[in-house]
């Protein structure tokens, strides 16, 4: 039985309990120079100092042309390091560890900020057709991530994190449906994993030993056998962590079995561990709002970590509700979360945290 206050290690770093916090996007705070703000912060500050064990900050473009839009955070530039530094000076002294997760938005890309490109052609935002890479362009798409991961390391983060998911320009290497590529980025599962596997070598042999790589990775796309592979090559490739989420091809929903009780996203992370037990730590992630939920898969060994997203966001001392038993406001559910892309934000459970004086 694991205990969520159990300590886990990886490449040297402690986790000093088994509840992290999901990259989530705050839509509204960084300006068109994607630098990072106060808002971010105080943001990320409050959920260290609600004692999750490993923060990883929201998804942060490696180029200026591979955003949602104009207020999306980046790393793409020197000029964007001290505002990194200065989330992660904040965070430190509560003792998490803390990663940045590295995003492209690739095929869709908002149009308004770059030109729309991904393995194969496909379709983007807004009627937009995204245009597929070159060859000889993949190097130095893949170099945008890499030099991120090193600016990452100046920041002083523990590591980083590819957003290898959700549709973006690493899941579209991933998956058939968006990848119909013939030469050694497209066809078997070991090829459509190669854009990243490389990313993940390069960011080993610049940042060091020391440096934690995690994936956030897909459980299913097209389908679990598929996923397994495409995880096992970036293991082999040095990746420390999977934090397992949803891909571009909906999941098998037979992948979750009659009467567990959490989601088919979550199921995914379950079924990962299930397979990789020993051999790597697995985080589940989605639609996990309670204590109770977070200790049935960490006492059942399910899971080594529970990735939190909507959880922390409604209450960022909820981890001590896990921990400690204290009271904590729970997510209201809302059907479009008030911290996604709606502005501003209106999450019902901060206003009443806010009310309470907490």
């Amino acid at each position: 039985m694991t205990r969520a206050d159990e300590p886990l290690v990886i490449r040297g770093k402690t986790i000093k309990n088994r509840i992290t916090m999901a990259p989530t996007v705050k839509f509204d705070y960084a300006g068109a120079d994607a630098m990072a703000t106060d808002k971010h912060v105080e943001h990320y500050r409050e959920r260290a100092e609600g004692g999750a064990g490993l923060i990883c900050v929201e998804a942060t473009a490696v180029a200026p042309g591979g955003r949602f839009g104009f207020s999306h955070m980046g790393l793409w530039d020197d000029s964007q390091i001290e505002g990194h530094k200065r989330i992660v000076d904040a965070v430190r002294p509560y003792g998490p560890v803390i990663l940045v997760q590295l995003n492209h938005t690739g095929g869709i890309t908002n149009p308004a900020v770059g030109e729309p490109v991904g393995p194969s052609e496909m379709e983007g935002r807004g009627g937009a057709v995204a245009r597929p890479l070159s060859t000889e362009e993949i190097p130095a798409m893949q170099r945008m991530f890499i030099d991120a991961a090193v600016r990452a390391k100046k920041a002083g983060y523990d590591g980083v994190q590819l957003h290898c998911c959700h549709g973006y320009l690493i899941n579209q290497f991933e998956c058939e449906k968006t990848n119909r590529r013939t030469d050694a980025y497209g066809g078997s599962p070991e090829n459509r994993a190669r854009f990243a596997s490389e990313i993940i070598r390069e960011i080993r042999r610049l940042c060091g030993e020391d440096f934690l790589i995690s994936v956030r990775t897909v459980g299913a796309d097209p389908d679990l056998e598929s996923a397994m592979l495409i995880a096992e090559e970036y293991i082999r490739s040095g990746c420390d962590l999977l934090q397992v989420s949803d891909g571009i091809t909906p999941p098998d929903a037979s992948l979750l079995k009659e009467g567990e009780p959490f989601n088919i996203t979550c199921a995914l992370g379950v079924r990962f561990h299930e397979h990789f037990a020993g051999r790597i730590p697995v985080s589940c992630v989605n639609g996990i709002v309670t204590p109770e939920e977070v200790r049935y898969l960490l006492e059942n060994d399910l899971t080594d970590l529970v990735d939190l997203g909507r959880a922390v966001l409604a209450d960022p001392a909820f981890p001590k509700a896990v921990l400690e038993g204290s009271d904590y406001v729970k997510c209201f559910g809302c059907k479009s979360c008030q911290y996604g892309p709606r502005m501003p934000h209106t999450c019902p459970a901060e206003a009443v945290r806010k009310k309470a004086g907490k």
